[in-house]
């Protein structure tokens, strides 16, 4: 008779009679994992590995090691652990060969991560594999394993993208355990907390909710109005919601609402098709900010999972706080950041997810802010999730990038279908800006040049510059500054002000900021200023100009170059490319011109789109099955400046927060909260500002600004480093 196993995860307080056994933990996961990993065909292969990954918990060591501890409720310390995770890789290795290395890299990283195949340190999967590890007990054997092999994978295998592939599956697999264990483990710890996550409305009642409120809007509209291309538009994403799942482009101009017709598109399509949740992709966090709440008021605070940096968990309820963990809800809203990167992390917090987004259709929202140094592995992610996981997604811009294959850009996305069907004709219907390019503008001349117009939008490339522009305006009324150093809140603030402003026809509103006004912030000017960047730059401030088409003629935005030129890099090659575009197009804007800027831009720059070689990396390793999965999630870094968080005391909810982490024995709460109130700044900066003595450090990780003289109502951050200046440019 087969000895009873205890399991390392126990209620606080119980007996060890009562602790949730081995055998009952694995056939849980194994389970839950089976459920998860049939949604993309591959429930046998996510069965075996939550049935196998516990494995080396039967050993006697590890078992004796849970007795010894049991007076601590059994939560094992790092001093004389049992390594448990690797049996059940070697199990799987030595029952399926080359077949079962797919295994093993999912249960040997389900703790710690998923391993490098191959590398100098013990940790990479080859050296685990050979380790000598204690004896343990085959648990719950099944004999269907001899069935699983390498035709039973469920992929429309591409010969040229195999290596990828493989390694796209085996994160997919991870998801599925991770998720799985992380479940049961709390399901058994914490069976309260484990209600929380059920209660979702189905996408039925959300699809509901959406045409009862898209009702409120007029049908029978003037031909040439705003609403009436508005309808026409819906009426399209309506009609393309019956189109098999797939690919997708919805190319259409500001103020066309494609945020409502997108939605109706993915419900409707999600309920035709049986498509499990909608998932929205945003670059920016004011546009996730601002999209989320037009969600909310439609369909339920409930039925919305915002999921990035500034989302203050004090208006979180608790089933919000766990479905971020694996976002099991309905509908995501989310950032390119959070979305891309953790397809190639290696950290089981980060890929938890991934799972979910198999069968789920997938908004890209302003898809021209795809990273250009990692275009090419966030197209494979596209290109793999449509041709193997069942995810519809939409590309979906103001500006369609020219992500197509062709024979200049053979990495492009085949078979996407556009929704409009005639986005030429769609965008000189809505066109309501005409663009100026002016030649340098010295800082004089360009406030001179502000001052003719009682409402004006002045966007430029950098923080120094913003501030520069700003303190030469003559100091009245109507005078704003927007920039990333000022902390979220703080823009918040100055945005609802601007608004207001705005509003009042009869007060003047004179705005100068970086580039984080340029999508999703729903202000509306007669003129914007521009410096010259690349073309989706300036068609995202053209869409802040004449945004409604009220002026009863075309705004004016005008295109100049600033007087101290454009730092070397990615902008510098942005705005060299918009030139040629501005030079040879009367409109820079159109489609046309648009296409021909990212054919520059894009198909031009070859090697650049994957410039850390992460596709390469993966190519390498496929040739023995040794995927560097440590590696690349150090290499794929969408933001890939190392920047600080430094917590501002900007309000009284400010201070609370500060005080909480100044004084909280468990400090994590409290740091969420902090991302409202954070300027990120350079390591440089902060080394000047700890040594001046205006910087505090609180439990040995979290930055809190003390001199609060360096904080203004007008600018934000402003240390007087004489260093600050030149550093602090190129950050929005």
């Amino acid at each position: 008779m087969m000895r009873k196993h205890l399991y390392a995860h126990t209620k606080p307080g119980t007996r060890v009679d009562e602790w949730q056994t081995l055998e009952d933990h694995l056939r849980n996961v194994a389970e839950m994992a089976l459920k998860f990993g049939n949604d993309f065909g591959a429930g046998k292969w996510a069965y075996f590995a939550g049935l196998w990954h516990d494995l080396g918990k039967s050993s006697c060591e590890f078992q004796q090691k849970l007795v010894v501890s049991c007076d601590s409720n059994a939560h094992i310390e790092k001093p004389g652990r049992v390594d448990h995770s690797t049996a059940g890789a070697q199990y799987a290795y030595k029952k399926l060969k080359d077949v079962g290395k797919i295994l093993a890299y999912t249960i040997a990283g389900h703790h710690a991560g998923l391993p490098d195949g191959k590398s100098n340190e013990d940790s990479c999967l080859v050296k685990r594999l050979s380790k000598k590890i204690p004896d343990y007990d085959l648990l719950l054997e099944s004999t269907s394993i001899d069935n699983l092999s390498s035709r039973d994978l469920p992929l429309k295998v591409d010969n040229n993208r195999f290596g990828f592939q493989i390694s796209f599956f085996i994160r997919m697999l991870y998801s599925c355990l991770v998720d799985a264990d992380f479940l049961d483990t709390e399901r058994f710890l914490s069976e309260d907390r484990s209600l929380w996550r059920s209660g979702y409305e189905p996408l039925t009642a959300l699809q509901d909710k959406l045409n009862l409120y898209l009702d409120r809007f007029p049908k029978n509209c003037p031909p040439q109005s705003i609403n009436n291309y508005r309808n026409q538009i819906l009426n399209a994403c309506l009609d393309a919601a019956k189109c098999s799942p797939g690919l997708f482009s919805l190319t259409v101009p500001t103020g066309g609402g494609k945020t409502l017709s997108s939605l109706a598109f993915a419900l409707k399509h999600a309920l035709a098709y049986g498509k499990t949740r909608i998932i929205y992709v945003i670059p920016y966090t004011s546009i996730i900010e601002q999209n989320a709440a037009v969600f909310r008021e439609i369909l339920g605070d409930n039925a919305v999972l915002e999921h990035h940096s500034n989302y203050d968990p004090g208006e979180e309820n608790q089933r919000s706080r766990l479905a971020a963990e694996n976002w099991d809800a309905p509908l995501i809203v989310t950032t390119n950041v959070q979305f891309f990167e953790s397809f190639f992390s290696n950290r089981s917090s980060r890929c938890r997810k991934l799972h979910r987004i198999a069968n789920s259709v997938v908004i890209l929202d302003e898809a021209q802010m795809l990273p250009v140094p990692l275009l090419k592995p966030c197209l494979e992610v596209i290109r793999e999730l449509s041709l193997n996981y069942g995810t519809t997604t939409v590309l979906c811009t103001a500006t369609q990038p020219a992500l197509l294959k062709s024979a200049l850009f053979p990495d492009g996305l085949e078979g996407v279908r556009e929704i409009i069907l005639d986005p030429p004709k769609l965008y000189f219907a809505l066109k309501r800006v005409q663009v100026k390019k002016f030649p340098v503008l010295q800082n004089d001349m360009l406030v001179q040049q502000l001052q003719d117009y009682q409402r004006v939008l002045c966007i430029v490339n950098t923080r120094k510059h913003a501030r520069v522009v700003f303190e030469k305006l003559p100091k009245r009324d109507g005078c704003f500054h927007l920039s990333g150093l000022m902390c979220p809140a703080h823009r918040t603030e100055v945005l609802e002000k601007i608004k207001s402003t705005l509003l009042n026809g009869n007060k003047p509103c004179r705005v100068i900021s970086t580039q984080l006004v340029e999508a999703g912030v729903d202000v509306d000017f007669p003129a914007v200023f521009r410096a010259i960047s690349g073309i989706d730059s300036i068609a995202q401030a053209a869409g802040r100009c004449n945004r409604e088409g009220k002026l009863g003629q075309e705004g004016k935005v005008i295109v100049f170059l600033p007087e101290d030129g454009l730092p070397s890099g990615d902008l510098r090659q942005a705005a060299d490319t918009a030139e040629t575009i501005l030079r040879n197009h009367d409109d820079p804007l159109s489609l046309k011109a648009v296409n021909d800027y990212f054919r520059m831009y894009y198909w031009l720059k070859g090697e650049a789109l994957d410039r850390q070689h992460i596709l390469e990396d993966i190519n390498e390793g496929s040739r023995s099955g040794d995927f560097p999965f440590k590696q690349i999630n150090e290499k794929f870094r969408i933001i890939e400046t190392e920047l600080q968080s430094l917590i501002i005391p900007f309000n009284r909810d400010a201070d609370a927060v500060i005080s909480e982490l100044r004084y909280s024995a468990y400090p994590a709460a409290a740091a969420r909260k902090a991302q409202r109130f954070t300027v990120q700044v350079y390591p440089q900066t902060i080394n000047s500002l700890l040594v001046a003595g205006s910087v505090e450090q609180l439990q040995n990780q979290y930055l809190v600004l003390i001199n609060r003289d360096l904080y203004r109502d007008d600018l934000g951050l402003c240390p007087e480093d004489p260093m600050f200046h030149e550093i602090e440019t190129l950050i929005c």
